[in-house]
């Protein structure tokens, strides 16, 4: 994989579409590379393997800190690989605010399932992108589509705007609850309700399966006063336990059916089409930002300013503007 040139991307992409699991791991490493270098050849690579994506089923995972999610992914994704299918799990991993650093611990907590020859676990530092979702995540979900994974599964951190961002990248958006909700159904956010396309309550085993199912039912009452966002989808909520396996079936039978609603109907394809747009606009947006800091002119004046709006001695909305128009000049 030391070739440059013409025939570097083209090694790559066969390498890749063969499950080389080494090639795999480089090429993601190329596309969150920062080196223009490895940049330029992650997106050559990237080009060459697009004709060979969008065949598996995206699903999306998401949950409040210590729901159990990666317990319920191991479970779910075991329970996947006995049907015969290749599963990749991106596991974003929250970035130290500190150090920076990431705790990259996802391959711990899903032991079994990183054992299994027909699993891809990759986790990705979260760089302090917005809502712990990696930059290059839909991109790394394609690499692992083209090496012939499906379903690919993508693991949020469970905080701030994560839910958005990782319902704007997939097809079938799972939220998983806590049991014993109650009439406070936990505080949980009428936004997160309205992105679900299958709500799991986690956790339904022993003394805390009770607890659960009426947790079941007071979600199913909560999403019967929302608009559905789906003419052919109407959420269930299902009781499941990641450590006894209960319900982890009907789940992934939820997943499919869901998929396969939206494909007959046209809003599969239609929901791709808006992510794909969107997608396009956030790498906008994320060069422009790019350029406007590295401008000589917005250089110069960006520290003076921030700290004048700090020390209260100029408005946001002024600097702002001198700062636009510094970058508007050539």
């Amino acid at each position: 994989m030391r070739r440059t040139g013409a025939g570097a991307a083209a090694g790559w992409r066969d390498a890749v579409r063969a499950g080389d699991r080494r090639a795999i791991a480089k090429t993601i490493t190329l596309l969150e590379s920062t080196r223009p270098d490895h940049a330029a050849l992650a997106q050559e690579i990237l080009e060459a393997l697009l004709p060979d994506t969008g065949q598996a089923v995206r699903l999306g995972i998401t949950g409040s800190p210590g729901v159990g999610k990666s317990s319920f992914i191991e479970t779910l994704g075991l329970h996947v690989l006995g049907q015969g299918r290749r599963v990749a799990v991106l596991a974003i991993d929250p970035s130290s605010p500190i150090s920076g650093g990431s705790i990259l611990g996802d391959k711990t907590r899903m032991e079994r399932l990183a054992q299994e020859k027909n699993a891809f676990i990759r986790p990705s530092p979260s760089g302090g992108a917005l809502g712990g979702v990696t930059q290059r995540t839909r991109e790394t979900m394609l690499v692992c589509e083209a090496a012939g994974f499906d379903p690919v599964i993508v693991e949020t951190v469970g905080v701030g705007q994560s839910e958005v961002a990782v319902a704007s990248m997939v097809d079938c958006f799972l939220v998983l609850l806590q049991p014993g909700a109650g009439d406070t159904l936990q505080g949980i956010k009428k936004g997160v309700l309205e992105l679900a396309d299958v709500l799991v309550v986690n956790k339904a085993d022993g003394e805390q399966k009770a607890l659960a199912l009426r947790a079941a039912r007071d979600y199913t009452r909560a999403l019967a006063l929302l608009r559905p966002t789906s003419a052919v989808w109407r959420p269930p909520v299902l009781p499941a336990s990641a450590h006894t396996g209960e319900g982890v079936a009907a789940v992934w039978e939820a997943a499919l059916a869901h998929r396969a609603a939206l494909a007959a109907s046209g809003e599969l394809e239609a929901k791709r089409r808006s992510q794909a747009r969107a997608w396009l606009w956030s790498l906008l947006d994320e060069g422009l930002r790019a350029a406007f800091r590295q401008h000589p002119g917005v250089g110069a004046l960006l520290e003076p300013l921030e700290r004048a709006v700090a020390e209260q001695r100029a408005t946001p909305a002024a600097a702002a503007r001198e700062l636009l128009a510094a970058f508007r000049r050539d």
